[in-house]
Order: structure tokens, then sequence, then C-alpha cells
């Protein structure tokens, strides 16, 4: 969600108050008047050229400096690739919960989080859904439910409820999940962020204890938490915890600030109108216990008027200058996105103005939520996609030059991802390559905050359809293309999206998307893709604490094209991906070369007489 600027009664028109259709003329009208006069200067210069060659009868020496040539604009065809909606024959029976009876408190809004994982280690990909609660002045009259459900999968992508008989049993307004084996059993444990209290799982052979408590990761009772991780900050082997806070929220402050939409009435306020918060990162001690050092980390940024800053609702572990030490990105509503540096001493600065990560193209902060970091370009480049407020386009910022240089820009408008995203109100979204070809493409999945935003805002629907662009490749005319929703499926379907992961769930090879919505069903959406492309996934365990491999890099190189891919699930917004990672070869029929960074920094070459195409490999450190 984004800032206000404007008075309390108009709260969803600050983003972009100029009518859609005006930009969109404004922007083609300059466009065409621009290469008429790139035209005319062309003439000009060339009728000058000519005349000098006639006059001087002498060979004329163009000392203009060479520029870099524009991307090719040849047409490519985007491939068709349908989704089907299989939630409920796949016996996902889950409704999110979020206590909205009118009074409109900010919390209803944001959703609740999924995610993939195998918590019963059989190999393939069970699901954790996180659902809200009622408010205590309604638990009199309503009965609440467990906040945690994990279905379990059967292999072939159906599913089963299984929460209550493994341990998860309470009520609380839960928020987001992250996963990791915090102990180093072996074992993929639980983290659920919530409105208050913050939860931690401790996965006993595939039943789940509360050992929040004593493992001292609850945080405050007025903490508002959102998107969480597990990953090795400081290089001991075993997983650390960061966990983002939103805004400083209460019933009561939300009550006094009676945020008003023009002819409708109360709404949902943005987050201008609430103070910022600091985010938690936990030291893993190596005894199932965590010290809170978010404060000596140099995570805790303050404003000028000595409050916290961050609204924080994403957050992306990746190493921005190849140091082999994991940074953090965390994505802000209507602040400023805020890098954190990993300085190797336990450490880290705050530096996103200066890299190039703070803003938007045009210096302003949006209302950050889902966010993606990847090699999308399969060169040593990488890539952030953060998803923003409606009228405000997706930021796709790429590191500009060498990555030790840590320099970004935001490429979303040249990348073609700009003009397409603008009218819509984006929550999660990721980087997965959805047809096998070898490139990572974008997902986004859309969605309002008010049912009946319409009725002041023509342009905007409080269900929006998701959205997916095709990476075509560098030598297209833009880097990605949106995909025709005719051709989507069921993806194309209007929902309430928030939170959105991605995962096998069938071991056919292609990957499947989750999306939750607020107060209603998910959507489990299968990818029936029949290309006929060739893939690989590769799963990886290390014999230290951190056994599932968060942080280590892979490299895959077929027929001269690399592909590198990181473990780190923490990704999209208040979301876990699965584990093990696909690579897409295309019409590539054989691998050249495998090579795994694990997390300590050490490699390993991967020989190619174990690879199986088509196949899951487990590779063991």
């Amino acid at each position: 969600m984004n800032a206000s600027q404007n008075p309390p009664e108009d709260p969803q028109l600050h983003q972009n108050p100029q009518n859609d259709q005006e930009d969109d003329s404004i922007i083609t009208t300059v466009f065409l008047w621009s290469l008429l006069v790139i035209v005319i200067i062309g003439i000009v210069v060339g009728g000058i050229i000519f005349f000098n060659q006639k006059k001087d009868d002498q060979p004329i020496i163009d000392s203009t400096p060479t520029l870099a040539p524009e991307k090719q604009t040849h047409v490519v065809e985007v491939p068709k690739v349908k989704f089907t909606d299989v939630t409920q024959s796949s016996g996902l029976n889950f409704i999110h919960e979020n206590g909205a009876t009118g009074q409109k408190f900010l919390p209803e809004t944001m959703g609740g989080g999924c995610a993939f994982f195998d918590y019963d280690g059989d190999g393939d990909a069970d699901i954790l859904m996180v659902s809200g609660d009622h408010w205590p002045d309604q638990k009199a009259s309503k009965s609440s439910k467990p906040a945690v459900a994990l279905f379990e999968n059967d292999g072939k992508g159906n599913f089963k409820d299984v929460s209550k008989s493994r341990g998860f049993t309470q009520s609380f307004y839960g928020m987001g999940i992250a996963i990791g084996d915090y102990n180093g059993d072996g074992s993929l444990d639980v983290f659920i962020s919530a409105l208050g209290k913050n939860y931690l799982y401790k996965n006993e052979n595939g039943n789940f204890v509360d050992v929040s408590e004593q493992a001292g990761i609850q945080g405050s009772d007025e903490a508002w938490s959102t998107s969480s991780g597990f990953f090795d900050y400081d290089g001991d082997g075993d997983l650390d915890l960061f966990v983002c806070n939103y805004v400083r929220w209460s019933r009561e402050i939300d009550l006094s600030v009676n945020f008003q939409l023009t002819g409708i009435g109360r709404a949902y306020g943005p987050p201008s109108n609430f103070s910022g918060t600091h985010c938690y990162l936990y030291q893993n001690n190596g005894d199932d216990t965590f010290t809170d050092v978010s404060a000596q980390s140099g995570i805790e940024v303050i404003g000028s008027t000595g409050k916290p800053v961050g609204k924080a609702l994403g957050v992306v572990f990746f190493d921005a200058d190849g140091d082999h030490r994991l940074d953090i990105l965390v994505a802000n509503d209507t602040v400023q996105n805020f890098f954190f540096h990993n300085q190797g001493n336990g450490k880290f600065k705050e530096r996103g103005t200066e890299v190039g990560l703070a803003f938007d193209s045009n210096g302003q902060a949006t209302g950050a939520m889902g966010i993606d970091s990847a090699q999308f370009r399969n060169d040593p480049s990488l890539g952030i996609g953060v998803g923003n407020f409606a009228n405000e386009m997706s930021s796709l910022y790429v590191n500009q030059g060498e990555r030790s240089l840590l320099l970004y820009t935001d490429e979303a408008i040249t990348e073609g991802i700009g003009p397409a995203s603008r009218l819509m109100l984006s929550f999660g979204l990721f980087f997965l390559d959805y047809d096998l070809d070898g490139r990572l493409d974008l997902f986004q999945t859309n969605g309002h905050l008010e049912e009946e935003i319409n009725i002041v805002q023509p342009s905007q629907h409080y269900k929006q359809p998701a959205q997916l662009f095709w990476n075509a490749g560098p030598e297209a005319k833009y880097g990605f293309s949106p995909v025709d929703p005719k051709t989507m499926g069921d993806l194309a379907q209007a929902v309430v999206g928030r939170a959105a992961a991605y995962a096998d769930i069938d071991t056919d090879g292609d990957l499947d998307i989750l999306i939750t919505q607020v107060g209603e069903r998910p959507v489990l959406l299968k990818n029936e893709q029949n290309l006929g492309n060739a893939w690989i996934r590769i799963r990886l365990k290390e014999s230290s604490k951190n056994t599932h491999a968060i942080g280590a890099l892979i490299e895959l190189t077929s027929e001269g094209m690399t592909q590198t891919r990181r473990i780190s699930p923490t990704r999209s917004y208040m979301s876990q991906v699965e584990f093990p990672v696909t690579f897409g070869l295309g019409k590539n029929e054989k691998v050249d070369s495998l090579t795994v960074t694990w997390s300590d920094g050490s490699k390993k070459e991967v020989d190619l007489q174990a690879i199986q195409l088509k196949s899951t490999v487990v590779i063991e450190k």
C-alpha cells in the first residue's frame, strides 16, 4: 500500500490521481514526437554529409562515438501454457479467516501466508496455510479455528488435512511462514509470524511442537510481523531468523484514524497514518535458542524524527556483491526499501539509497510488498523484482556493470514489465521457469484492498487477475512479454491475491502455483504445459546444521547456456517456495557441467554420469 499525500477522505486515489487513459495518451504522443525529431535530425545530418562529400571530393571520417546497439525488434511468440484450478479436486479444503465485520481494521486486508515444504521427508511437496482469527469481541459468538493448516501430499498432487494430528491446534491471528531446519536434525521446522506474539514449531518426526517461548523468538505482544525467513547471516553453519515487522498498530489507533473513502464511508487506511517499526534479527545460539541481535547488528533504521522508519512487508536474501555473504533486501510499504549489506563481522550496513534499491525510477518510495531476486538473464547480472501498489509499476532492479560495484537501476519499463503492471495492486511476486525453456519468467498475483474501489476509481477492481511475464531472452525487443490471459487458463481468473508460492506438486517436472486470498479459499493451479522441454530438478543435502543448504548456489550449463539458482525458499510475500530447484533445458538433451557452491563457500563439481534428465537428483556434501 502506498502513502497518501491527500486529505484522509480519499485513501485509494493517493497513488496517481491522473486519469490512466490520459497517461497512456501523453506517453504515446511524446514517443511519436521524439521519433519524428530523430528522423528529421537524421535527414539533416545525412544531407550535410552528402553535401560535404560532393564539395571536397574527400572521404569523410566519422568521429562520432559508437553507441551500444539497441535490442533486436524481431517478434517472438509466447508459448501457450495452460494452468488449471485444482484447489477443491486436490483436497485443499481451507478458507482464510480475517475477522472482518465492517470495522475495517487494517490487518484484515493483508492476507495469510503459504508454503510448500516436505514436512515428512517422503520427497513430495506438502502445503502449509496460515489463517487469521476473529477479533476478541467476536469470539464469544464465533468459534475460532487453528491458525495453521497442514496438508499432506500423496505424491500425485492430492492433499489431506493432517493439521490437528500433527500438532497445529492453536488459534491466533497468523500472517506469514518461514521454513528451515533451525536445530540441524534433518527435519524442517516452521516459524509463523503473527499479529502479536510469533510462533516456532519444532518438527519432531513429523509432529510439530510449540517451542516459541523457550526458543526466544516470540517478539512483542504489540508487534505486527509479516514476512520472515531462515538464513545463515554470520556464516557459522546454523540458521538464523529474520522477521519483518509492519506498522505500529492497535484497534484503538485504527479507530482513532477513522479513515474514510469518499462516497463509501470508513475504509482501510494507508500505512502513512501509522508509525514505523523495526524488524527482528535472531542469532541462532546452536542450542535450540535464539538471541535478538537486531540493535547491535545494524538492521534498525531510525529516521530524522528519531523514530523507526521501516514498514516491512517482504524480504529476500541474496549475495549482492559476490562475496559469499548473504545480504538482505526489505520491501517497505510507502517508505524506502532497505538494503542491508552484510559486512562479514556480524553487522549490516543499510545502503539502499546509495546502491539504487531504495526508490523507484522516479525517485519515489513505493507501496512495496512481494519481492524476489534472480539471475534472470542467465549472466552474472542480478535482478530484483518488487510488486507495488495500484498505479505504480512493479519494479525490476538490475545491477549495472560488475556485481561488486553495487549499483542498481530500475529497468521495469525497458524490460517490458512496467506498463503492463501499472494498474495492478501486486502482492506475491517471484521468478520461475514455467515453460521449462531455461529462462526465468516473472509471476505476480494481484488484488485490491477495498471491495468497492471500482465505485470511486473505475480503473481499479477488488478482484484482479494474476500476471505472467514470459522471458523472451536478450534478443527480443523487451526482455519480458506479458502472457495473453486467454492462453493461461484458470491463472487468468480474478482473485483477491496475496501470498503466492510454487512447487512441483505432482512430480511431472513443471512448477505449479499456489495463491492465497483474503477471507476466501486459496487457488492451487496445476501447470499443464506440454511443450516437450527437458528439465532436471536438484535437491541439496549438507552435513552441517544447515541440512537443507539454504544459501547454496547451483550453476548448470547446457549447450552453452548457464543458469544459476540459489537455495532460498524465502521469497514472494509471506511465503516459502519448495527447496528443490528446477532447471528447464528447452530442447537441449544434455548437461555440460553442474557446480554447487555450498553455503560455506566450498565448491563441488558434480559427476555428470549421475545426472539423468527429467528426474530429481539429490546432491550431498
